[in-house]
């Protein structure tokens, strides 16, 4: 067995450790709900507006899929991708590896991604929406996680069903060193 082969078993094994013994913050079955809750009131706000809907790669992919079946209305989905993380543990310099496609100018613009965090990422796309003279943006995020250190005081997303402590979570589209954004709920390793 060569050494890229042990140390991918090695990785697979932890991973799965990880999950084993994982707390569960948040049920798929809340997340379903939370998210049921979140397209009743964007389709009250906007559905009558030809909204674009931008996902936040790779995080908001998950949460964008799910919301997008729950709205009737016509809209458009195009993505951006915009990273402080770059699979670590910790955030970093913002990074944008993708710009959107379809003009923001004159658009009801909804940001979708999985959390709101510290909201540096968030908060670096709202400025870049608002400079491509968007008619209007607004966020949805499905957790907000509770602390005081978001980079702009009191930044909350205009969407948002679930909240959660402070800890390092992952699941429903936020990952763990680049793994489980496709575990069905939210999770928090043990001890973090």
């Amino acid at each position: 067995m060569s050494k890229l082969d042990k140390e991918a078993l090695e990785s697979l094994d932890s991973m799965r450790e990880l999950m084993d013994n994982a707390d569960c913050l948040i049920s798929q079955e809340q997340v379903e709900r939370a998210l049921d809750r979140m397209a009743e009131e964007i389709t009250r706000d906007l559905g009558d507006k030809l909204p674009v809907f931008y996902c936040v790669m790779n995080g908001g992919l998950i949460t964008t899929g799910h919301l997008l079946t729950r709205l009737g209305f016509p809209l458009e989905v195009d993505y951006l991708h915009a990273t402080r993380y770059r699979n670590e543990l910790r955030g970093g310099e913002l990074f944008w590896r993708v710009s959107p496609e379809i003009p923001m100018a004159g658009r009801h613009v909804v940001i979708v991604d999985d959390i709101l965090d510290e909201g540096a990422t968030l908060a670096a796309i709202l400025e870049y929406c608002k400079e491509a003279k968007a008619a209007s943006v607004t966020t949805a995020v499905l957790v907000d996680k509770q602390h005081d250190r978001k980079a702009v005081p009191g930044l909350k997303a205009d969407y948002c069903s679930l909240e959660v402590a402070d800890r390092y979570v992952f699941g429903f589209g936020m990952d763990y060193k680049g793994y489980w954004r496709n575990a069905p709920g939210i999770f928090a390793p043990k001890g973090m």
